[in-house]
């Protein structure tokens, strides 16, 4: 099985800031954007949430446009201007009909370059941001999400909300962002990329014209040691009719060649097909969730990976102990050649599928560049996950369940 390669090509402008663009030639749409490495954990104690507040603000006023002239600028042609922030990253896109891709890289180059974040407007995306904040409090099954990853990383540059808190959120000026943005934003921290029908020289030509004149350097990070966290089982009493439960380990990082493994363990685990085996244990035969899931998520020093699911508050350890056993199981070896090679073809089934979604296959490509200073090729993984042999998936397995932790959110905890 082949995942589909997209011609991409990456290059470089005068000033060393990277680019990656992959040619669709019968595409009528247009995606470009600029991915910066600057998240959360580039943020100090007394400002968190700046990341995050950064790219709500960068919306709100440059040199040359009011908040009204930046969000019509796309939309008066059909277009769209998108950000989001994680923990590592900070990226700013459109997507637009062809033909508007100066306009995109022109208005994504004055907010990078001229954003001015007037305080009459801060004072209202802050309020924004706050109601977001509640917003999210008001969903155990994201606010765990935080709270896990918060235990598991205490400490550390990871540990600690994207979103930041209301506190320290009405601390936050425009001098703030100013100096966030001058201190990440700069060529060699960054990556321009866009995904369409133009040709690599035409689209580099254009971000030439309007992002070749930035100049500076991004600060020097130094290494980041991650001390091993002991094993938690927590329990936090939540007034509602649902236990929600997440467990999880630090795991393989970016670029370690153990990621694949935790990769197509996850998947066999929780994934998207409902013969995933942990939606089979508990959903299926026993009838305790109405779904569970895992996700990795990949970071430059190490991964996490977890397992989330709801249930009845009564059956909250019941479930935790059937994940465990299940990655037990896998550590023991659960995994041989029979069940391995139909579990792989699943696999690598699904990466085709998810190769036709355009726009996350360039913010992929994006942040590899970003981070790995490459963008991995289709056939890399490919050749990778068909490699994977038993004893890879029960090495996974094993290096996770030694130090499984669990957070359980649920009405029946007693203070």
């Amino acid at each position: 099985m082949r995942v589909p390669k997209t011609p991409v090509e990456v290059g470089r402008l005068s000033n060393g800031m990277m680019t990656v663009c992959a040619t669709l030639k019968n595409s009528a749409v247009g995606i470009c954007g600029v991915s910066v490495r600057a998240g959360s954990r580039d943020e100090t104690p007394e400002c968190y949430g700046l990341a995050h507040f950064v790219e709500h603000t960068i919306f709100k006023g440059t040199r040359r446009r009011s908040s009204s002239l930046i969000i019509n600028r796309m939309e008066a042609v059909g277009g769209e201007l998108n950000a989001f922030t994680s923990k590592d990253e900070t990226v700013v896109y459109s997507a637009f009909p062809g033909g508007n891709l100066s306009r995109a890289v022109e208005l994504i180059a004055d907010l990078v370059l001229n954003s001015v974040f007037p305080d009459k407007e801060l004072d209202k995306e802050r309020e924004v941001v706050c109601d977001e904040i509640s917003t999210y409090l008001d969903s155990p099954a994201d606010a765990i999400a935080d709270d896990f990853e918060d235990l598991l990383f205490a400490g550390t540059p990871l540990g600690h909300n994207i979103l930041g808190d209301k506190k320290t959120l009405r601390r936050l000026h425009s001098a703030d962002c100013r100096a966030f943005l001058d201190r990440w934003y700069r060529p060699d921290n960054m990556v321009l990329f866009y995904s369409g029908p133009r040709k690599p020289e035409a689209v580099n030509d254009v971000f030439e014209r309007y992002f070749g004149a930035m100049t500076g350097s991004a600060p020097d990070r130094g290494a980041t040691v991650f001390e091993p966290r002991e094993r938690f089982d927590i329990g936090r009493r939540l007034p509602s009719h649902q236990a929600h439960c997440m467990l999880g380990a630090a795991t393989a990082g970016l670029d370690d060649p153990a990621r694949y493994g935790v990769a197509l363990l996850s998947n066999v685990l929780g994934g998207p097909g409902m013969n995933s085996l942990l939606n089979v244990d508990l959903r299926e035969r026993l009838g305790l969730v109405y779904n569970v899931e895992t996700a990795v998520t990949l970071f430059r020093e190490l991964g996490l990976f977890t397992v989330y699911l709801g249930c009845d508050p009564d059956d909250a350890a019941r479930c935790c102990d059937i994940v465990r056993r299940r990655i037990a199981d896998v550590a023991e070896g659960y995994f041989d050649r029979r069940r391995l090679e139909p579990a792989k073809k699943q696999y690598l089934g699904q990466l085709v599928v998810a190769s036709e979604n355009r726009e996350n296959s360039i913010l992929a490509a994006a942040r590899s560049l970003l981070m790995r200073h490459r963008v991995i090729d289709p056939a890399e993984t490919v050749e990778a996950i068909k490699a994977l042999t038993p004893d890879d998936l029960s090495l996974a397995a094993k290096s996770l369940s030694d130090g499984l932790s669990a957070l359980i959110f649920s009405p029946s905890v007693k203070n």
